[in-house]
Parts: structure tokens; C-alpha cells; sequence
């Protein structure tokens, strides 16, 4: 099985998710950077829609560029993520079986 990760290196809980992967016998963990390389809108729409997330929920709320989108509706959540992707909550993991935000890392496993 495969594993993509939306990944921060600097961020603990995106480090402890991939931890995760990476100790997971037979999985192929793919590494996206993503603020090296972002998604786009498109593809973070797909993403929580896969989860079961709205965009708010996969919001980074404690950025400063987060306060400007108090009240804003998804779409210009989604917006403002393509445009600067420090708003995106991370980490975003992808499997054949679903896709989590790594919120404890823990919640990986569930698509593993």
C-alpha cells in the first residue's frame, strides 16, 4: 500500500505522523512538502471532502493569517489555503483507504 504525506518538517505532529508511516511494514510513504509544494484548491477540496472535513476544520487557526477568516465560508477558507499554505492543518495523509488530518498522529493508523 501507499502513503502520501502533506507534510511540514518543522511541525512535531507532522513528524510523529510520519514516524508513523514510516515504521509501518510494506507501506511506500510518498513526502510532500507542502509549503515547498502546494496543493492546490482543488485538490484540498477533494482532500477534506475525503476526510469528512469542512475547510474551516482543516484550517491552521492559529496563524496570524487565519484571524482575517473568522467568518468566512469554506470557499474562501479554500481561497486563502491555496494562496498562503501555512493556513493548511497538517498533517493531510492519503491511503487507499481514506485520507486523515494527523490530529493526534495517532489517527493515521485508521487508514492504515
Amino acid at each position: 500500500m501507499k502513503a502520501t504525506i502533506y507534510h511540514n518538517p518543522r511541525c512535531s505532529k507532522s513528524r510523529e505522523a510520519l514516524a508513523i508511516l514510516k515504521e509501518t511494514p510494506g507501506l511506500e510513504v510518498e513526502v510532500i512538502e507542502y509549503l515547498k509544494a502546494p496543493p492546490s484548491r482543488e485538490t484540498l477540496k477533494d482532500l477534506f471532502q475525503r476526510a469528512g472535513m469542512t475547510a474551516r476544520e482543516g484550517l491552521r487557526i492559529g496563524e496570524d493569517a487565519a484571524k482575517p477568516l473568522k467568518g468566512a465560508d469554506d470557499d474562501a477558507i479554500l481561497d486563502a489555503m491555496a494562496a498562503d499554505p501555512i493556513l493548511i492543518e497538517r498533517a493531510l495523509v492519503v491511503t487507499e483507504k481514506g485520507v486523515r488530518l494527523g490530529r493526534p498522529p495517532e489517527k493515521v493508523r485508521e487508514i492504515l
